[in-house]
């Protein structure tokens, strides 16, 4: 099937994303010769294909590769991609169970009509497939379990060391963050001064790129760590381009714009655990238009087979995410009272992706103190949105010594110091075990017409009645309220988030209930309806 009728292939079924990849290693993978029958796949996991080919010449832009999945009268095309040393791959990921089939294309004759077929099985346990749009302006896994993205922001973190990087995935181990921001190519900015570790193009010894061979190591190793990532349920929001550069990447032409999102989505589509980020601030990369990313968005869709989440970032000017292409906005801002108007206008999620950084830096964005780090959050969430964490603590040593490399959660990784974190993943388990308890058609948060001063938020059932409903104070400090309930009986609990306390209230409450507070500022109380 030709590429103008993808789209319409991905509105048969709700298509799943690339799971475990069965050579997930930088080294030579061995060469499989195409049978008729393949080991069974689980669902949403990956089926690789590797092939020997040419290898004289420019292989990256000699030599095409595609194949065609099929499953009774659906075909899914597959592009595939040079991996060094004569090999080339496809990675396909199967979104539905039962047999498929496969049958490949190329200009080299020693690639075109390798034909095949394997089993998609149950997936394995707690894998639930892509993240999707869910109702309307919330997330869902593709088998329909809620997802409520709580995350983090580490730009460059895979061109670090290794044992920096290997810190990085022990720290998010324990951390609340199912979601982190991350570049694909290094980045040079403040504090980030390091060469990374691999090239994303082979390079001349004076450091001139040749964009039509990309570095297959560098991918992989990319890849490798968004293997990690998904083995701890944690989403790679993948930014595509960035304007901190100073090896030329941010000013690639177009035709090595368009090799290269074409190389990264054959390769990477696959992950059931991508997003995809059409650049960080995109508005500051001066080399590239609007019109430019637009372009973007629409290679992505077209050859994204499995339909990963598309948005972009900004710095001053923001992108019009009410264009079709665009799943979700992604905000640097913290006007979370303008989220009402936006939702009703985009009809779409929103991550305020950068609402300024927990930590000490000398710049305006990044020395927020934990406590108003959190508040953000909770700002946030109550308005039916969701919220990215970023962490910038400098030791006063780096700080003041220009020889010293710090290492800061933002873009190193590394280790966490602030106090946000912890209270970020009291509120996640407050919503996240709320939707558990009420079942998977729960949507999440929906923001409700305020009261005088107090956020207010229902807990979404797919348009009946709302079952529960949060109400967040920020700065204010009632020793008591009357908060208009509706029909029904309802129990209540008064919320600390910063000491992460609920405490139960006595009796049950309707009607305009008169209910006692702490008179302290930052709290909340969640009714729970009884009957």
């Amino acid at each position: 099937m030709g590429r103008m009728n993808r789209r319409e292939m991905l509105k048969l079924s709700s298509v799943g994303s690339l799971g475990a990849i069965a050579s997930n290693d930088i080294g030579a993978a061995p060469i499989q010769t195409p049978h008729s029958s393949h080991p069974p796949v689980p669902q949403w996991e990956v089926f690789e294909l590797t092939l020997g080919g040419p290898a004289a010449g420019n292989p990256f832009t000699e030599v095409s590769l595609s194949a065609n999945f099929s499953q009774g009268y659906r075909t899914v095309r597959i592009d595939g991609f040079y991996d060094g040393s004569g090999r080339y791959k496809l990675r396909f990921m199967p979104d539905a169970q039962g047999e498929w089939k496969y049958v490949t294309e190329s200009s080299a004759a020693e690639l075109a009509g390798k034909a095949g077929s394997f089993s998609c099985i149950a997936p394995h346990p707690g894998v639930h497939g892509p993240v999707r749009v869910r109702n309307g302006h919330h997330f869902g896994y593709a088998d329909g379990t809620p997802f409520f993205p709580f995350g983090t922001t580490c730009y460059a973190w895979v061109h670090q060391s290794e044992r920096l990087q290997e810190q990085t995935l022990e720290t998010l181990r324990t951390a609340p963050f199912n979601k982190i921001r991350m570049c694909v190519f290094p980045k040079s900015y403040e504090y980030n001064h390091n060469e990374p570790l691999y090239y994303p193009f082979e390079r001349s010894a004076t450091g001139v790129n040749d964009f039509t061979r990309p570095n297959p190591e560098f991918f992989a190793h990319i890849e490798q760590r968004i293997g990690d990532l998904r083995a701890m349920g944690i989403e790679a929001d993948l930014i595509l381009f960035h304007p901190y550069d100073r090896w030329g990447y941010a000013e690639m032409p177009p035709e090595a714009d368009e090799r290269y999102l074409r190389y990264v989505l054959a390769r990477m589509s696959a992950y059931r655990n991508i997003w995809w980020s059409m650049a960080n601030e995109y508005d500051l990369m001066k080399a590239k238009t609007t019109a430019d990313f637009d372009k973007f968005f629409q290679i992505v869709q077209e050859f994204d087979p499995v339909g990963h989440l598309r948005s972009i970032h900004y710095s001053h000017y923001m992108y019009d995410y009410a264009r079709p292409w665009v799943t979700h906005a992604s905000l640097q801002n913290s006007m979370f009272d303008h989220a009402p108007e936006w939702l009703t206008a985009w009809r779409k999620p929103i991550c305020f992706d950068e609402v300024q950084y927990e930590g000490n830096l000398n710049r305006r964005w990044g020395n927020l103190s934990g406590p108003e780090m959190a508040r953000r959050f909770w700002l946030g969430v109550i308005q039916g949105c969701y919220v990215t964490h970023g962490e910038t603590y400098l030791d006063a040593d780096s700080g003041f010594n220009e020889t010293a490399t710090p290492v800061i959660w933002w873009s190193h990784g590394g280790t966490l110091h602030g106090t946000s974190p912890a209270r970020i993943g009291f509120l996640r388990n407050l919503v996240e075990k709320t939707v558990a308890v009420s079942g998977p058609q729960r949507a999440g948060l929906e923001s409700q017409a305020n009261p005088y001063y107090l956020n207010a938020a229902a807990l979404d059932q797919s348009g009946k009645k709302a079952e529960e409903i949060l109400y967040y104070f920020d700065l204010h400090q009632p020793i008591f309220y009357e908060f208009p309930l509706p029909a029904g009986s309802f129990t209540a609990e008064l919320i600390d988030p910063w000491k992460m306390k609920a405490m139960p209230l006595q009796g049950t409450f309707s009607g305009t209930a008169k209910v006692k507070l702490s008179g302290k500022p930052f709290q909340a109380i969640r009714f729970k309806r009884s009957s």
